[in-house]
């Protein structure tokens, strides 16, 4: 596995870009600029980052509404997703999807999904395709804890181990859903023991550890390439935001939070590198620099880039 400088640096800039697009996405937002509902990622960089760093642009992911860091992570350009966070027609999907349905199939970003579990199906008919055609691609599905009381999850977690199908179910598990606590809306204490329902490997992470999840999605993704069959990790982490932008959060306390920011991913791998990496924090310095420059561009290109047209209204309906 892959702990070169280099590929620990690729780590850190993903998860600032990703930390730094929210930043400005809530501006947006607050601007009253974004069409629609919009779910931010803060805190939970290290999830997708370390997942998506086991894979290449022939893999797959599948996202969820609270998607931007998913696409981030596995190379989507922030211009573009401003663009489409905006309903411009230079964005992802032509301004027609918004912040919940950004997708980027030449990369394998099979899209963004506002229903929950709604890319339990579409992961699974990927890691299909690909056992099919003989490939060793795999796919990663990313999900929250409250989809993991939904049927899709249990029938598509089914269906991938019967057929042996290359696929990681990645559960963000940031402790709430939309107004409450998960421990009261599951049943059991850990998502990853549902993996014994259908005798696959499932693995408990650290969510806001990017290694810690880098080699535990790495060693599924291995498992799924060779023919292993799928696997569920669950990996803990926290939203530092609500549940959408907006949201008053009167379901939990300010300590709390408080506490889980002193535990946020991106301080904790920024001291890592430079305690124990020999990274001159001079170097983390830069990469924060470029990307506020690159930041600020994409932004500036959403607010500059055109509506749609009014005639591609009925374009992309039916697929060619």
């Amino acid at each position: 596995m892959d702990k070169s400088k280099d590929k620990l640096l690729e780590m850190y800039e993903k998860m600032k870009k990703i930390r730094l697009f929210e930043d400005n996405a809530i501006k947006l937002f607050n601007q009253g600029l974004v069409r629609g509902p919009m779910h931010v990622y803060t805190g939970e960089e290290a999830v997708a980052v370390g997942a998506c760093s086991n894979l290449n642009d022939a893999d797959y992911i599948t996202s969820t509404h609270r998607g931007h860091g998913h696409c981030i992570a596995k190379g989507g350009k922030v211009d573009k997703m401003a663009a489409e966070l905006l309903g411009r027609g230079t964005g992802y999907c032509k301004g027609k999807g918004g912040s919940m349905h950004i997708a980027d199939p030449e990369i394998g970003i099979l899209g963004a999904n506002g229903i929950v579990a709604g890319g339990m199906g579409i992961a699974a008919g990927a890691g299909l395709s690909a056992k099919m055609r003989g490939t060793d691609q795999a796919a990663i599905c990313f999900f929250g804890d409250g989809a993991t009381n939904e049927g899709a999850f249990h029938e598509a977690l089914n269906m991938a181990a019967i057929w042996d199908l290359p696929v990681v179910f990645v559960c963000e598990n940031n402790l709430y859903g939309l107004t409450g606590p998960a421990e009261e809306m599951l049943s059991v204490k850990d998502v990853a023991a549902r993996a014994t329902s259908y005798d696959i490997p499932g693995v408990v992470v650290d969510g806001n550890d990017v290694l810690d999840v880098y080699e535990a999605v790495g060693e599924a993704v291995k498992r799924a390439r060779q023919g292993g069959g799928p696997s569920l990790i669950e990996a803990k982490t926290y939203r530092l935001k609500g549940h959408f932008v907006g949201d008053p959060c009167v379901y939990r306390d300010d300590e709390e939070v408080e506490m889980w920011r002193k535990k946020e991913p991106i301080k904790r791998f920024k001291k890592h590198l430079i305690d124990n990496e020999g990274i001159d924090e001079e170097i983390i310095a830069e990469i924060d620099k470029n990307l506020e420059k690159e930041l600020k561009a994409a932004v500036k290109f959403a607010k500059e880039s055109p509506d749609p047209e009014i005639e591609v209204v009925f374009e992309d309906v039916f697929s060619d």
